[in-house]
């Protein structure tokens, strides 16, 4: 088996990834910002089935936004998962807030594997990173990219824009014999695995508290977390997925009320604050004026998105749970675990 270093070990994503390497047999080494952390993160860990294993990942303190730590953090690794990116729930006032640490974060990383003769680094990209900008509609696939000189896009988008441009740029002219796959996932639900939630399980959590007024004509791409992880273990080490981007998302995308219904449907007593009332254009749009939260949704208001994942269940033999699944997973764990607070 490998040894593999995971970065953002506490992270949604970053903690199943982790959890699936264990499972494999392979040594699993994990970054986090703090290692005060660790106990949260092996608590997390457990939560989700590692059982002892949890006590056996190795842990490095390192930032997206320093050198120091990478260079001890991938030393005799064969391959990195470099999961970490910052994703904050409110639109910072600044976009470098969100673009240095994903840009530069994803340069560090990519040099040190480099440097330290890591055969393959898999990046967690975005859907943010390819379906964003003016009139960006219909079905995308990998070879689509957002504008991140498009004035309509937010600073998350243009971030993981720019972050996977430039580490792809980095492969072709520093990367030497290193390889790189990437992934691109749609919204990202499934098992919560501890109190520390990611913004894309926010959503779910609002609805089931009651605290929306409603569903505003959105559309989103949903891959459940387990799948996310198991198409990164995947890209690892098949040899079909050196030098390619992968979108991971299962089934078609689906509008704010589908999901609330979905919510409805399944959970029956649970879901009883869940609003499936459709909100109007012109409502979202006079909140806007405001509220900068608002504001940011309105370029993608009625905008029927939709992707494939064909490129990875061809050549990685991926085979995504429904949306459905995910979203009910993240509501139950929500619930299993008290967090949630009804109004």
């Amino acid at each position: 088996m490998a040894k593999v270093l995971v970065t953002g070990g506490t992270g949604f994503l970053g903690a199943h990834c982790v959890i699936q390497l264990l499972a494999a047999g392979h040594e699993v080494r994990a970054t986090v910002r703090d290692l005060r952390r660790e106990d949260a993160l092996r608590a997390m860990l457990r939560q989700g089935g590692a059982g002892n294993g949890a006590n056996n990942v190795a842990l490095f303190a390192a930032d997206l936004t320093a050198d120091a730590g990478w260079k001890q953090a991938v030393t005799d690794c064969d391959y990195v998962l470099h999961v970490a990116s910052p994703f904050p729930g409110r639109v910072p006032k600044d976009e470098n807030e969100l673009i240095r640490p994903a840009r530069d974060g994803a340069l560090r990383v990519l040099r040190a594997a480099r440097d330290a003769n890591v055969r393959r680094v898999v990046l967690t990209s975005s859907f943010a990173a390819i379906g964003y900008g003016k009139a960006r509609a219909g079905t995308f696939t990998e070879t689509d990219w957002t504008d991140p000189h498009d004035p309509t896009i937010q600073p998350y988008q243009k971030s993981k824009t720019l972050a996977e441009r430039a580490a792809w740029a980095f492969m072709r002219d520093e990367g030497g014999s290193l390889e790189l796959a990437v992934i691109d996932p749609t919204g990202i639900l499934g098992p919560v695995l501890g109190p520390d939630l990611s913004t894309s399980i926010h959503l779910i959590k609002r609805m089931l508290e009651g605290s929306t007024p409603g569903c505003p004509d959105l559309w989103f791409g949903i891959v459940d977390v387990r799948d996310a992880a198991d198409l990164h273990v995947r890209a690892m080490t098949n040899p079909s997925a050196a030098g390619e981007r992968f979108l991971a998302t299962a089934g078609h995308f689906m509008s704010v009320a589908q999901m609330a219904q979905t919510l409805r449907d399944h959970l029956g007593h649970a879901a009883r604050a869940v609003s499936t009332r459709q909100l109007p254009n012109w409502l979202l749009r006079a909140a806007a004026l405001f509220d900068p939260e608002v504001r940011s949704l309105l370029p993608e208001l009625g905008k029927r998105k939709d992707a494939t994942a064909a490129k990875a269940q061809r050549l990685l033999g991926w085979n995504p749970r429904p949306p459905e699944e995910a979203i009910i997973a993240t509501a139950t764990s929500l619930a299993e675990l008290n967090l949630l607070k009804f109004c």
